[in-house]
């Protein structure tokens, strides 16, 4: 038996509390921030580190007049 079976009544009151916590216009930050940080343990966790050329914009070509 587990000692932190959650119902969907249970659910639904963490749900609640959390709109009346930081409303509905600011769910998708929070969760937006909740995932990029979920993101960033998942990569130190297995040790591997962000590439700064992937945050680098390439400069672009110039063209070459003959």
């Amino acid at each position: 038996m587990m000692p932190f079976r959650m119902g969907p009544w249970e659910i639904g009151l963490i749900v609640l509390i959390i709109l009346i916590i930081f409303g509905v216009g600011k769910l998708p930050q929070v969760g937006g921030a909740l995932g990029k940080g979920i993101r960033a343990f998942k990569k130190g966790k297995l040790g591997e580190e962000e590439d700064k050329e992937a945050y680098e914009s390439p400069e672009p070509k110039k063209a070459v007049k003959s």
